[in-house]
């Protein structure tokens, strides 16, 4: 059986736009949402690595006793790509590929992510696969097959990896819903995103 590719969690993010609050420890079914999003990494099976500005952060004490591995990002006020500059440095030899996972977003199941690795390991592991919503919109996460890898270290500012994903061959994957489009980043939307699940359920 194939590798999987890791799952790259970016969360080194300054939550500015929530008044004070980190979004990253608001709950999410009982949990904080970093801790929500690394379980849902974590139960795919593959390795999860997660972005922090800080190893001594808040956000790394939600991690305790997780299986994961913190990256630390010291330049990462200067945008999402400092993130992902520091994959190459820590992608695992046999790691075919990455799954960038942005981890304010509370929608996206084990579920998709198996469904973006299916489709990842039935392209041949060599084409990025990148999720959309139901209405096909595109999201995230995003896999980069490894030859691709170096392009990260290029990578500036607060666009993340949307550069690399310019004149190539892109594979689409619907997730259900508005899974791989639900971004969480005010008070205003996890308001509205809580209403919303309480009126479902």
């Amino acid at each position: 059986m194939p590798d999987l590719p890791p799952v790259l969690i970016l969360a080194a993010g300054a939550s500015k736009r929530m008044g004070g609050r980190d979004k990253l420890a608001q709950i999410v079914d009982g949990q904080s949402l970093l801790e929500h999003v690394v379980d849902v990494a974590l139960g795919t099976g593959a390795a999860a690595f997660v972005t922090l500005p800080d190893p001594g952060t808040e956000r790394a004490a939600l991690l305790t006793g997780k299986p994961v591995k913190i990256l630390s990002v010291p330049d990462a006020d200067s945008g999402m790509a400092a993130s992902l500059r520091v994959w190459p440095a820590a992608a695992p030899k046999k790691a075919p590929g990455v799954v960038v996972m942005l981890a304010d977003m509370p929608d996206v199941t084990t579920h998709d992510l198996n469904t973006l690795m299916q489709a990842f390991s039935a392209a041949g592991a060599t084409q990025i696969i990148r999720a959309t919503n139901a209405s096909q919109t595109p999201g995230h996460p995003v896999i980069f097959p490894r030859h691709m890898f170096e392009d990260f270290a290029d990578l500036r500012g607060d666009q993340g990896a949307r550069p690399l994903l310019l004149g190539q061959d892109v594979i689409e994957v619907a997730l259900p819903n508005l899974n791989a489009t639900t971004d969480l980043d005010t008070p205003q939307d996890w308001a509205a995103w809580r209403a919303d699940r309480n009126s479902v359920d």
